[in-house]
């Protein structure tokens, strides 16, 4: 579907951050919704959107248990 949202987990992307969180949100969003940019009438919805995704990107990544990765830092802000 969204083909040019890289990979975040470690190893793949070991030094990923919220930036990256929010750029792969953003695609997504826009995907989904349609909308490139949305229209002044929609754009708090859709900022919104991007960072409860944003949010439960960093969540995921956090909680997720790669084996055979180095243990990863408490990075993310939940």
């Amino acid at each position: 579907m969204c083909r040019n949202i890289k990979t975040l987990r470690p190893p793949v992307t070991p030094d990923a951050d919220d930036d990256d969180f929010r750029a792969a949100a953003l695609q997504y969003v826009r995907k989904v919704s349609g909308f490139r940019a949305p229209a002044a009438h929609n754009r708090e919805a859709f900022e919104r959107a991007v960072d409860v995704v944003a949010e439960a990107t960093a969540r995921l990544l956090a909680e997720l248990e790669v084996r055979g990765a180095p243990a990863r830092a408490a990075e993310a802000t939940v």
